[in-house]
């Protein structure tokens, strides 16, 4: 299990091969799901869980000030891997 922080108003983006078989849950603040097509989907708040395979999702974004904390389950045999590229968000196990 991990858990992914996105400080006030972070991106970071869901590459379908990382996620893969991961479920996440929202603990703390809320978490914007973007669409492929760059449209915003469902605004997920805490207590939120979510799958991300197949669902189209291409990001994740904080929409407020505060920090938000999403727990990333995943098989003990999936690494969930972010890019370099996103500075303001972090993962930790």
């Amino acid at each position: 299990m991990q858990t992914l922080t996105l400080r006030g108003g972070a991106r970071v983006a869901v590459v379908a091969a990382a996620w893969n078989d991961a479920f996440a849950i929202v603990t703390r603040g809320r978490v914007q799901l973007e669409l492929r097509d760059g449209e915003s989907g469902p605004l997920l708040g805490t207590g939120a869980g979510f799958w991300l395979c197949g669902t189209g999702v291409r990001a994740l974004r904080n929409p407020d000030r505060r920090t938000t904390t999403v727990c990333i389950i995943t098989p003990p045999d999936h690494g969930l891997h972010t890019s370099p590229s996103t500075p303001r968000t972090s993962l930790t196990e």
